[in-house]
């Protein structure tokens, strides 16, 4: 049975128990489940989530798994400019959530044709040696630092990174790096293109040791600006 969803939003993901998680990991990666003996289909779903990233009680951290499923991680952070903030204060659209998507603007495409855009977008740009190569250098620089010599104040790079970015995690890299370069009218992939959601798309799939994960979101930070200016680009 094919059920037409759009959108799924997971609030505070992190307070689901493992068990969710594995049945989210199957939806997002088959696009199908199982319940009521009967399978369910869901070709057209796209998944975002959120998590409380200062309360840690009753929760359950999401494994690497999940994680990796995901194809960006975006911090969302208090806006600095003075109108937003009162308007978040005092507009009442911002009180209720049901009225505030009521403001949202009608889609430009019916969502059923997303998957044959995304695919054609994915289709028509392409990638020179050259550039499959940087790649595949950027990749080796972000799992073992040390390999280029990249230094960071107080860190060990040689016993930084416990796991890097997985095969899928690179695909999900080139698969931005493919719509930023839709996005600039080119059919030709370029290091911008990449370096565009290096951030978004590989903080959440480094792993770092122990001793440097309450730092890890500057030592991150500074390990992909490092890697960007380290890796020679063609």
């Amino acid at each position: 049975m094919a059920i037409h969803f759009r959108l799924f939003f997971f609030n505070e993901i992190n307070r689901a128990r493992p068990q969710v998680h594995s049945l989210l990991l199957r939806v997002m990666a088959e696009r199908s489940i199982n319940a009521f003996n009967k399978q369910f289909e869901f070709p057209h779903l796209q998944v975002f989530a959120d998590r409380n990233r200062i309360e840690k009680e009753e929760t359950f951290e999401i494994s690497s798994a999940a994680k990796d499923r995901f194809l960006m991680e975006i911090s969302i952070e208090t806006p600095e400019a003075i109108d937003v903030q009162k308007s978040l204060m005092f507009d009442t659209k911002f009180h209720d959530v049901d009225e505030l998507i009521k403001t949202v603007p009608d889609s430009v495409l019916p969502f059923m044709e997303l998957n044959n855009i995304s695919s054609l977008i994915q289709s028509s740009i392409e990638a020179s040696e050259s550039m499959k190569n940087y790649a595949v250098r950027l990749w080796k620089s972000l799992r073992d630092p040390s390999s280029l010599n990249i230094n960071i104040d107080g860190v060990d790079s040689s016993r930084l990174v416990e796991a890097g970015a997985s095969p899928r995690g690179m695909a999900m890299l080139i698969r931005a790096a493919k719509v930023n370069a839709w996005l600039a009218g080119r059919l030709t992939l370029i290091p911008e293109d990449l370096h565009g959601g290096l951030k978004e798309t590989m903080t959440h799939r480094i792993f770092l040791y122990p001793n440097y994960e309450l730092m890890r979101d500057e030592i991150v930070k500074e390990l992909l600006v490092a890697c960007t200016e380290k890796v020679p680009a063609p």
